[in-house]
Formats: C-alpha cells, structure tokens, sequence
C-alpha cells in the first residue's frame, strides 16, 4: 500500500490508506532526475528499518501530519535520531519536509511545525518546508523542485 504523499507523486487516483510495512516505488519528476523512495511508515514498529538505507541516500524526505498535535513529539525525536545517525550526521543531505494534512481543520501552520521541530537548529544541511495536502496535491511540486534543484546542486 502507498502513502498519500507518494499516491499524489505518480498521480494515481485510488483509494488512499496510511502506509503499513513499507513500500519502494521508482518514478521520474523530469527528464533529469528520478526517485527511488523507500516509504517506510511512521510506525514505530518499522523504524528501525530507516537506517538501512541511509548510507546510498542522496536527499531526505521526512512528512509530518500537521493535524496531529501528539506526535509531533515523536516525530522530534525520530528527527533527531535520523541526523544523528552516523551515515546522515557528516553528509550534508538536503532534507525536505512536508507538513502534510493541511487541508483539516486541526492542522497547524508550517511555521509552527517547524518551530516544534526545532529545524532552525539545522545548521549543516540544507533543509525545506512545505505545507501540503497530499490528496490535492498541493505544496508537492513546491517541494520536489526545491529537492531537484539541492541534488542537482551536489552533483555539480
């Protein structure tokens, strides 16, 4: 099963379920760049998978359900044991957040995401955030080109 995130990437219309294990799709965003993406749920039980695929990772996409207040304390502390990790800690990998579910009425600003997530504190990686809808599709063009654009960076 696929996220919403990546459903709305390749444009498929389906009915959209949260992520259960982990999936990996390929799919190009130009003629210059593809993705491979290793959706691997937020689910605690599937975490300890991420790191297997730090080391050949060249970018980093890290979604946030801005609608859930609770978790957003988790996801702080997955953040910081991702760039502490050490295959992402001394590489200076972009890192794109979505702060997805902006379209329900709980969701919370970007801005605020951010400040909760503390990303100001990012000093040595370049790093993005978009608020997104993932169902409309909205924020995710944003956010790819702005992707495309720090990897086409790194390989030049």
């Amino acid at each position: 099963m696929r996220s919403e995130l990546m459903d709305s990437f390749l444009a498929q219309t389906q009915d959209i379920v949260p992520t259960i294990g982990f999936s990996i799709e390929k799919f190009k965003t130009s003629r210059y760049l593809s993705f491979t993406v290793f959706d691997m749920s937020g689910q605690g039980r599937y975490r300890n998978l991420w790191e297997h695929y730090y080391k050949e990772g060249q970018a980093i996409i890290f979604v946030i359900d801005s609608s859930d207040k609770l978790r957003m304390v988790v996801a702080k502390e997955e953040l910081d044991t991702l760039l502490n990790h050490p295959d992402v800690k001394h590489r200076r990998l972009p890192i794109l957040f979505f702060a997805n579910k902006m379209d329900l009425r709980d969701a919370i600003s970007s801005v605020k995401v951010s400040q909760l997530l503390s990303l100001e504190n990012i000093k040595d990686k370049p790093w993005h955030i978009c608020a997104s809808d993932a169902l409309k599709g909205e924020g995710l063009q944003e956010g790819v080109d702005w992707l495309q654009d720090q990897i086409q960076a790194t390989k030049t």
